[in-house]
């Protein structure tokens, strides 16, 4: 079995993180999420290059997204005994390759093939990133170090993304993705000269999927992770619509920052925080959210209620991935890499699961219904939480106490 430790909270300040190879690890979240979602802003540009219907065009979002949820497990697995920086190298390669390819390539197929692998280099990426940050720190710093590895993500969804649409459309869409192939081999290079290597895991310890997936408390983790990101997304991705009902419509940007900018304070906080009281954390944000969600329910048509909800719901979803990828990691153990695997599965599943829920919703009962909807997502996250105080989210200090991470 696999211990951690007991580890005084006092010690948290004693050693100095290393901050330049956390932030190369943000960076290439960062890349993994630009490279994902920028089509999906330029796809009147797309569609006309590649000689398409936006609608084909809108595809090569779905080949990335098919890319993460098809290979990651199988290749995770595959390069457990890989050593770190060798796997981490291969999928900011795959970032530069399949980006160049599709910034050059006139053939609608042939785009769509490069955005398959980009997506598979990024669920690989996502598989490895939390792990390799926790490597990174001594044990009493890797809630610190989850928090700053993974604050690319907020960083391209409130600036990077819009300033690439942006940038597209004003010098075209090909342009863009010759800027993101830039910016992987800028990170390459940071990479060799910042990020140490660490071996893979030895044959005899390596952890099957069904193993991982019977760990006491990694199965009430996932289970948070879907229905908090099934709740996220499906206001997330039809945001527009339900601003309408507000008079907000012309809006939509403005909203988009103030959550982005909400949700990089989100991350501030959790870093204070996770190591501390992640459960507390969890129970906190989710009962926030909830609540939000039943105002936003209640008078759904206040636009001094939308903003300020908008400012809480970033706030809570801001630190999201630190706090459950570090619960999902501790309960895991030597299975951390496997279980982050299907993390990343759960997570892109909800995002796909989202925009097919908020769908049916609004064409079904229109955007005053997603509200309610969130309420019980949100209250059944918080329940599993709740209940999940033995395995998956145990109160108090991260190291206050042995714990047992595995077999």
């Amino acid at each position: 079995m696999v211990t951690a430790t007991t580890t005084s909270p006092a010690n948290d300040n004693s050693e100095r993180l290393p901050v330049a190879g956390l932030l190369a690890l943000a960076m290439t979240g960062f890349i993994c999420i630009l490279t994902e979602t920028l089509p999906a802003g330029l796809l009147p540009q797309m569609s006309r290059g590649l000689n398409v219907s936006p609608s084909l065009a809108g595809q090569t979002v779905t080949a990335y997204a098919v890319g993460s949820l098809v290979a990651v497990i199988p290749l995770t697995i595959v390069t457990s005994t890989w050593r770190r920086r060798k796997v981490l190298m291969l999928t900011i390669f795959g970032f530069l390759v399949f980006n160049t390819v599709t910034a050059i390539s006139s053939d609608f197929a042939l785009t769509l093939v490069a955005r398959l692998f980009a997506g598979v280099s990024a669920g690989l990426a996502w598989s490895l990133l939390g792990g390799y940050a926790r490597r990174m720190v001594s044990i009493h710093q890797q809630g610190k170090a989850m928090t700053i590895a993974m604050v690319g993500t907020p960083i391209a969804l409130s600036f990077g993304v819009p300033l690439g649409t942006w940038f597209g459309a004003a010098v075209g869409w090909r342009a863009a993705f010759w800027i993101m192939s830039l910016l992987t081999l800028m990170l390459i290079v940071w990479v060799l000269t910042k990020v140490p290597d660490f071996p893979g895991q030895k044959k005899d310890e390596r952890r099957s999927l069904l193993r991982v997936l019977t760990t006491p408390g990694v199965r009430p983790v996932l289970a948070v992770v879907i229905a908090w990101m099934l709740a996220h997304n499906i206001l997330y991705t039809y945001i527009a619509p339900f601003l309408e009902g507000a008079g907000l419509k012309g809006r939509v940007d403005i909203v988009l920052l103030v959550f982005g900018l909400a949700a990089l304070g989100g991350i501030w906080v959790t870093g204070k925080f996770v190591d501390h009281a992640l459960r507390a954390h969890v129970l906190i944000s989710l009962a926030a959210f909830a609540l939000t969600s039943l105002l936003l329910a209640i008078v759904p048509t206040s636009q001094v209620m939308i903003y300020n909800g908008v400012v809480v719901w970033g706030l809570t979803f801001g630190g999201a991935a630190t706090l459950l990828q570090t619960a999902l990691a501790d309960t895991a153990g030597d299975g951390a890499d496997v279980a982050q695997s299907i993390n990343v599965v759960a997570w892109n599943g909800a995002i796909a699961g989202g925009g097919i829920m908020g769908g049916i919703l609004l064409d079904g009962y229109g955007a005053s219904s997603f509200p309610s909807v969130l309420i019980v997502l949100v209250a059944a996250a918080l329940a599993i939480t709740w209940f999940a105080r033995t395995h998956g989210f145990p109160p108090g200090h991260r190291l206050s106490k042995e714990r047992v991470l595995g077999h």
